[in-house]
Formats: structure tokens, sequence, C-alpha cells
């Protein structure tokens, strides 16, 4: 069992930076694939970043390619999301996802079994 609090959120002018954490409890924390994920009003949960349990293997979407950048830190169980020149698209509540079972970090929803309860990013214009 793993239980995911993220924190950072907030309201931000288009061209800032956020970024936020994700606080992950359990002793198996380490071994888990870790993803961040969004969901705007009326759209689906998409796919924002992964990285692997030892953190060196990361995707990302196209949409945020180049300007976030995600992160971890094993000894502290934690996942962070480094947002820079944000947009007024990427407005949306945030998630931190674990996905316990699969060798490599996953982009679907289904493959991770543990959420956090999101937090709120709003990118004024």
């Amino acid at each position: 069992q793993v239980h995911l609090v993220e924190s950072g959120g907030g309201l931000v002018q288009a061209g800032g930076s956020l970024r936020l954490s994700c606080a992950a409890s359990g002793r198996t924390f380490g071994g888990y694939n870790m993803g961040w994920f969004r969901q705007a009003p009326g759209k689906e949960r998409e796919f924002v970043a992964s990285i692997s349990w030892s953190g060196l293997s990361t995707s990302y979407a196209d949409s945020v390619k180049g300007r976030f950048t995600i992160s971890r830190d094993n000894a502290k169980n934690m996942v962070y999301l480094q947002m820079n020149s944000l947009k007024p698209e990427d407005t949306a509540v945030y998630y931190c996802a674990a996905d316990p079972r699969n060798s490599s970090p996953r982009v679907g929803v289904q493959s991770y079994d543990y959420w956090g309860q999101g937090t709120q990013v709003t990118v004024s214009s």
C-alpha cells in the first residue's frame, strides 16, 4: 500500500513556473514507477510524465516535453514535477500516481494502482 499526497499547486501567470511535490508513504516506494497525470474540467485524465523506480528512465507527453521535468528522491519518498513556461492550457488538477506492477513506467491511467487527491494548477493568460 502507498499513500500519496500532492502539494505545490496554485495560481500562476502564463510563462511562470511551479514545482509540484508528491509525498509517498510505504516502505516499498522505491520499487514503484511513478507518474503525474492531470484532468481539466470536462476532460479525461491524461498522462503528463512518468519516471522509473530507479529514476533513470523518464517519459513525457508531447504537450509538456521541454517544459516539465519529473524527478524523484527515493530516500525521502518524494516525487516532483517542475513545470516551466506554463500555459493556460496547463490548467488542471494534477495527480500523482504509483505503479507497483510493471517493470517499466507506463502512460496509461489503468497501469497505476495508487492515486493522490490532486492539487489544482491554474495558469492565467
